[in-house]
């Protein structure tokens, strides 16, 4: 919500070359309350003024010598390129009003003006302008929370992948497509990949742990196994998880694995 009091002390530029013009646009701006106003009879200095200033509205005179106001508004879209112009232009000249607006200016008003009109459509162009300047800085704060946020997902996903390497036996990630893009330990082995190794496997179990990681499910402690060429069963217990972006889009898949035929042997012993 944009305040009266943040209208008042809006910063407003008055450029034309008249010194009466001059002060008659300052008498009517500081009688109706408005506190950050300042003029220049200079057009070529308007440019670097704004530049240094960032006037929310320049109450812009489109007849002067040496540099006419359309040559002053080409010079200030250079500073606002794909940005908000805030232009009022003032002329006399009624074929100068379409040329004003599709130069960029936000409104006009001609000679001689109304004060009750200028005065309404210069608190208006301010509301518009300090609105437009409200959502720029809102989107700015938006931008910064969620880079901000990606940074501390991204280090999360670090200590995790850190963590559970360092628990596990083996790690993999893949891709949305399903290429794998980090592989730690015998991974490709124990989920079938490397088919010369692929021998001994309890297919009915490994075809319930494909279907989990195809289906994009998460699961937690699967136990399979495969029974090895000297007749041993080993076992073997993974967890997986869908990974998603910042944005709630699945971009991935990845888990983690290790052997417990040590535990699971114990387990049986003592049944």
């Amino acid at each position: 919500m944009i305040l009266a009091a943040d209208i008042l002390q809006a910063r407003i530029l008055i450029v034309d070359d008249k010194i009466a013009n001059v002060r008659l646009l300052e008498q009517m701006l500081a009688g109706a309350g408005y506190s950050s106003v300042s003029s220049t009879m200079d057009p070529t200095r308007v440019a670097a003024l704004h530049r240094e200033y960032r006037y929310d509205l320049i109450l812009l005179d489109l007849q002067m010598p040496g540099m006419d106001g359309f040559e002053v508004l080409d010079s200030l879209r250079a500073l606002e390129a794909g940005s908000y112009l805030p232009v009022l232009a003032i002329t006399a000249q009624p074929g100068h009003e379409l040329r004003a607006l599709q130069a960029g200016a936000r409104d006009f008003v001609s000679k001689p003006f109304e004060m009750l009109q200028i005065k309404t459509r210069i608190h208006n162009l301010l509301e518009v302008r300090l609105l437009y300047r409200a959502l720029a800085d809102h989107n700015l704060r938006l931008e910064q929370t969620v880079l901000a946020r990606t940074a501390e997902l991204r280090a999360s996903e670090e200590r995790f992948q850190r963590l559970t390497e360092l628990s596990s036996d083996w790690y993999w990630e893949q891709d949305a497509n399903g290429a794998f893009t980090q592989v730690s330990g015998p991974a490709l082995e124990m989920l079938g990949v490397r088919a010369e190794n692929d021998i001994g496997w309890n297919e009915s179990e490994r075809s319930v742990l494909n279907g989990h990681i195809a289906a994009r499910r998460p699961f937690l402690d699967f136990v399979y196994s495969r029974v090895d060429p000297d007749g041993a069963t080993q076992y073997f217990q993974v967890s997986g998880e869908p990974m998603f972006d910042p944005l709630g889009r699945y971009c991935g898949y990845r888990g983690v694995g290790m052997d417990v035929t040590a535990r699971m042997r114990v387990t049986a012993t003592r049944n």
